[in-house]
């Protein structure tokens, strides 16, 4: 199934970064910086640790993790 989750940029210990949100369970995971690669490494750990057990797709909402 393809979850959309919502981006949102934060700053980790002092860096940019970015912050995925599950539209499903409200689940977050955050990522150093904000370029295409932190938001797919967040999307990926996403899945990873779904807490539902679940093998999802996830992608940024609007469909652009670029």
């Amino acid at each position: 199934m393809q979850i959309e989750c919502t981006m949102e940029e934060i700053e980790l210990d002092g860096i940019p970064s970015v912050q995925a949100t599950c539209s499903h369970c409200d689940h977050v995971t955050e990522s150093y910086g904000t370029g295409g690669a932190s938001i797919r490494r967040c999307l990926v750990v996403m899945r990873e640790e779904c807490p539902c057990g679940q093998n999802n797709f996830y992608v940024a909402d609007g469909g652009d993790d670029d």
